[in-house]
């Protein structure tokens, strides 16, 4: 149990998992059992060819996030920050869960972005998905903007897109903030989303891991829990 009073908190795919989200990297994750699908989240490859955008805009059409459930581990986190202990909510998801669980908006920091809304490449105009994903249903494969006619990419950081500058400041002043960093479901393997343990590690922050796979950063942690996280995370902070 984390009896801290100031609590920084960053999530992976591992959270969602038990909502019916697969993962990327795990044993079962969708570049594990489809490398070729990676294509789908590089910006240069997504500009470049359209059949990219086209399997891109299927995967999103079908994507487990318009219908997932936040389960039990997003919840204790609810619990966490009406408790006052939260200082931050880090996450590298894009599926919205924690907000559906209750979290306030103000202290999730979505690092990799939102699968919610679309945004234009060329115009930087963004509407929500829930406006987008009806023409795909009406048979347009590759849907351009309508405002300039440029590729339109769901809010999200794929590989080679830089961070939103802002979000990744807020989320090291949450870190700094706090006096105990918790990783949860995430490989810590995609920087800067991992280099926030460094930040906690340097400070002499304990790190406490909740993952079931090893991770780079085990052996500096303090504590290291393989147990599921929707069951663990209840017991974690109370």
């Amino acid at each position: 149990m984390i009896d801290a009073e100031r609590i920084a908190v960053l999530t992976g795919a591992g959270i969602s998992t038990a909502s019916g989200i697969p993962d990327f990297r795990g044993p079962q994750g969708l570049w594990t059992r489809n490398p070729a699908a990676q294509a789908m989240f590089d910006i240069d490859e997504y500009v470049a060819r359209r059949e990219v955008r086209v399997e891109a805009w299927k995967f999103r059409l079908s994507a487990p996030a318009w219908t997932a459930e936040a389960n039990a581990g997003h919840l204790a986190l609810v619990e966490l920050e009406r408790q006052g202990r939260l200082t931050g909510l880090v996450t590298q998801n894009i599926d919205g869960l924690h907000q559906k669980a209750g979290s306030s908006p103000g202290l999730v920091h979505e690092l990799h972005g939102t699968v919610w809304f679309v945004d234009c490449l060329q115009c930087e105009h963004r509407i929500p998905m829930a406006e987008v994903l009806p023409r795909l249903d009406a048979g347009d494969e590759d849907p351009a903007c309508e405002l300039c006619g440029g590729i339109l990419k769901s809010a999200t950081v794929s590989f080679g897109q830089s961070l939103d500058v802002a979000v990744l400041d807020a989320a090291v002043a949450a870190t700094e903030a706090a006096d105990v960093f918790v990783a949860i479901g995430t490989s810590l393997q995609v920087y800067p989303a991992a280099g926030l343990c460094d930040i906690a590690l340097r400070a002499g922050k304990p790190l406490v891991i909740v993952n079931a796979q090893e991770t780079p950063y085990d052996e500096e942690a303090t504590t290291v829990l393989r147990t599921p996280i929707e069951s663990t995370l209840p017991g974690l902070f109370s």
